[in-house]
């Protein structure tokens, strides 16, 4: 089994966020960039597979050099090989379009991609990178087994779960619950010297429509200070004079 597992390099949710140029770029100085959560989850499957069933691991990122360490990181984790497709990553559709061309140049059998990354919270490029390469889609997995050419994934649906069985080549929308955070596999030095030697391709872009573009970013409206009341009678008071939801 050959697997492809998308990375995202994204912000850490603890990092403090600011914008320049008017409001129009992100200002990544001092910031942490990570593995986006749910890809990571995904990865963590994809080497159970390679330690319990022989799978071989590729991990891929469409983005610039500045994302090389996200994937050393990947490969650290258990990752045979990387790919980084040169270019910035504009939009979901284009995202998708550089991946679907290595898909298909690789002949991949299971493609893993966090249902949404942390960063833009689209949830686009799983579904479309499943129709671009005719593959199977399943989003929101929870669970995969495969058995020889089948495999029986759980995803989550509105008021519980639905289990499905199908075949590869697959597109994968991974999730926490696909592994448990603490499944999750830690770098250890081993794994970060074995990285080091480990090829890290990079490709360039093929030609795509950028169909969105970024206009302005705009940090939610700071929260107002809070009252504390003393006893139930000012409570009341308060959510009916000045808050007036009574």
């Amino acid at each position: 089994m050959k697997i492809l597992v998308c990375i995202s390099h994204v912000p850490d949710t603890t990092s403090k966020i600011n914008f320049t140029e008017e409001d129009t770029r992100f200002d990544t100085n001092g910031v942490q960039f990570v593995i986006n959560p749910n890809d990571e989850y995904g990865l963590t499957r994809a080497i159970w597979f390679k330690e319990k069933q022989g799978a071989t691991v590729h991990v891929i990122n469409v983005g610039g050099q500045e994302t090389e360490p996200t994937l050393r990181k990947a490969l650290a984790i258990g990752a045979d090989e990387a790919i980084r497709i040169n270019t910035k990553p504009t939009d979901s559709f284009y995202v998708a379009n550089q991946l679907a061309a290595v898909v298909k140049e690789g002949s991949y059998d299971l493609i893993i991609a966090g249902r949404e990354s942390i960063d833009y919270n689209g949830g686009a490029v799983p579904g479309m990178l499943a129709k671009l390469t005719e593959s199977n889609f399943v989003n929101t997995c929870i669970s995969i087994e495969v058995e020889g050419d089948k495999v029986i994934a759980t995803r989550e649906i509105d008021g519980g779960k639905e289990t499905l069985s199908t075949s590869f080549p697959l597109v994968l929308g991974a999730q926490k619950g696909l592994v448990q955070e603490a499944d999750l596999k830690i770098p250890n030095m081993r794994g970060i010297m074995q990285a080091r030697t480990k090829p890290l391709h990079v490709k360039e872009a093929v030609n795509a429509p950028q169909l969105t573009q970024i206009v302005n970013f705009e940090k939610p409206a700071p929260k107002g200070a809070v009252k504390l009341a003393g006893s139930v009678d000012e409570l009341i008071d308060l959510l009916h004079n000045e808050a007036k939801v009574i």
